[in-house]
């Protein structure tokens, strides 16, 4: 397949300029013009790109790569290394953030609502780009087991703030660090709010507002949607696909 192609339908298939994002979507570093297999993984980091290397990748495609708002310019040090390393092995770097999280198929959002189980899962409308989604579980369940269900799918504990004894039918998501969009979930009425991360104040926003609050970790949250997009990609192409974890526990 064409790198020019691959890139196209990705813009496409992802709706990529309908995002104000906090760093570029698309082919970030060029690399081979060909491209036959594709490695995917949650962030472009070095050994994630080192193990693409050995893994043979014309493609390295990412949740999270590089050229991040307000970051130093100057390609030295870690970030030069990490560059350098591409270029030498001509691979291509794709990395889509936001688009990622949102889409309806194959998104962070949608894949982490598959694998807890929550039915009827779309976009709260009209706020946060469409970036906050709720839906509901079959049956209620207390706060403390859903906190097991988390622990059980993601494979990492998450903080449950909040009382371990409410029943949890409805919930909002949006994965990744959306502590500070606690209020949307609170503002559609739920009885639960997921994402990856915590901060200080997230824990008084959801006691006094009466919200069970699960920090589920931002890499364990957006590991699905990059291992979907990818998948996706194989079946429509016939590309090779090789989806590479480098664990991060927060």
């Amino acid at each position: 397949m064409k790198r020019s192609d691959l890139v196209s339908y990705l813009s496409e298939f992802l709706l990529a300029d309908t995002f104000k994002d906090y760093a570029p979507n698309g082919l970030q570093i060029e690399g081979r013009e060909n491209i036959d297999k594709i490695v995917t993984g949650v962030s472009a980091c070095q050994p994630l790109i080192d193990q693409a290397v050995v893994a043979g990748a014309d493609a390295l495609l990412v949740h999270h790569g590089f050229f991040w708002k307000n970051e130093p310019a100057p390609l030295v040090g870690m970030k030069g290394r990490r560059i350098k390393a591409l270029f030498q092995h001509d691979i291509n770097l794709l990395g889509y953030h936001l688009p990622l999280d949102a889409h309806p198929l194959v998104g962070n959002n949608a894949m982490l609502a598959q694998k807890l189980a929550i039915n009827d899962a779309e976009p709260i409308t009209g706020v946060a780009q469409g970036l906050v989604w709720r839906g509901e579980l079959s049956q209620s369940i207390t706060a403390a087991d859903f906190a097991t269900r988390i622990a059980t799918v993601l494979g990492r504990a998450p903080l449950h703030i909040g009382d371990n004894a409410q029943q949890i039918k409805t919930l909002a998501w949006c994965t990744g660090g959306a502590q500070d969009y606690i209020d949307i979930a609170v503002a559609a009425g739920v009885d639960a709010f997921i994402t990856g991360e915590v901060s200080e104040r997230t824990f008084h926003a959801a006691m006094e507002q009466g919200i069970s609050f699960y920090a589920a970790g931002h890499h364990a949250t957006e590991s699905y949607g990059i291992q979907a997009l990818g998948q996706h990609l194989a079946d429509k192409f016939g590309l090779e696909h090789q989806f590479i974890d480098i664990p991060n526990p927060v």
